[in-house]
């Protein structure tokens, strides 16, 4: 294969999984998920099927596939979190067969909060900073959680980093905190470091000598994207007599 890439999306989403190239009608274009073909086009466009049109019994998708006719690229709409897995994409034609692997994670986002979600993007080794767009009172505690794992807090003046080894080990001294607003900003971002990020915000008053905590969250859903070597990557070449493999699927000892 040529290589991997990884997708993160959130649950409801839709993402279009690219295959780079334009076909020149002499290629067929195939995809798999979980070794079952969920779509093909052939180089003629004289057969075009998506899920339950490929394979009978199989309708996963339930009509959220759709198949571009000019790149073979493929979407998924209305993603859900069973969707998650490797999607394989062969493009064949008479001399060459090359592939490509999509890791996609679909993650699920309670509905109460989808509402509250501030999206972010950004490419492979670029910065990305989450604003919660308040300002820090002296008294605030903030709290930034991803994916439940404690990252980093500000106390009064104080704050601590990544204070636990998992955490260390995944960011690596690529956090830094702003502690006038209280943002986080990851540096040199991974693929590895799109999901979700929560901050708490918590508030001490004090009224008529009673002390009121008052908390509150900030969400946001990071997505880093780039190629990066998913499985082994390889370049699957195979030199053909023009002709000898039109429709049929025999790469990897795979049936069509």
């Amino acid at each position: 294969m040529t290589g991997g890439y990884r997708v993160s999306m959130m649950e409801g989403d839709s993402v279009t999984l690219q295959t780079g190239v334009k076909t020149n009608h002499l290629e067929d274009i195939k995809w798999y998920f979980n070794d079952i073909r969920i779509a093909q086009i052939t180089g003629d466009q004289t057969y075009i099927c998506t899920d339950v049109q490929c394979n009978k019994g199989t309708e996963r998708f339930r009509d959220r596939l759709k198949l571009d006719h000019q790149t073979g690229s493929l979407t998924i709409m209305n993603i859900n979190t069973t969707d998650s897995g490797v999607y394989e994409l062969k493009i064949i034609n008479n001399s060459s067969i090359s592939e490509k692997a999509f890791s996609v994670t679909v993650l699920e986002v309670p509905a109460a909060e989808l509402d509250e979600v501030k999206r972010n993007t950004a490419m492979e080794g670029e910065s990305v900073t989450l604003d919660p767009a308040v300002i820090r009172k002296p008294n605030n505690v903030m709290t930034w959680y991803f994916t439940d794992i404690l990252i980093a807090e500000i106390t009064g003046d104080q704050s601590k980093i990544c204070t636990d080894d998992q955490c260390k080990e995944r960011f690596r001294d690529r956090l830094k905190l702003d502690h006038q607003t209280g943002s986080l900003t990851i540096t040199d971002t991974r693929s590895t470091d799109s999901g979700l990020y929560k901050l708490q915000i918590t508030s001490n008053i004090r009224r008529h000598r009673c002390s009121i905590s008052i908390t509150s969250w900030k969400i946001f859903f990071v997505t880093v994207t780039a190629s990066v070597p998913l499985l082994v990557a390889c370049l699957v070449a195979v030199l053909l007599r023009p002709g000898s493999l039109q429709h049929g699927d025999v790469a990897l000892g795979r049936s069509s």
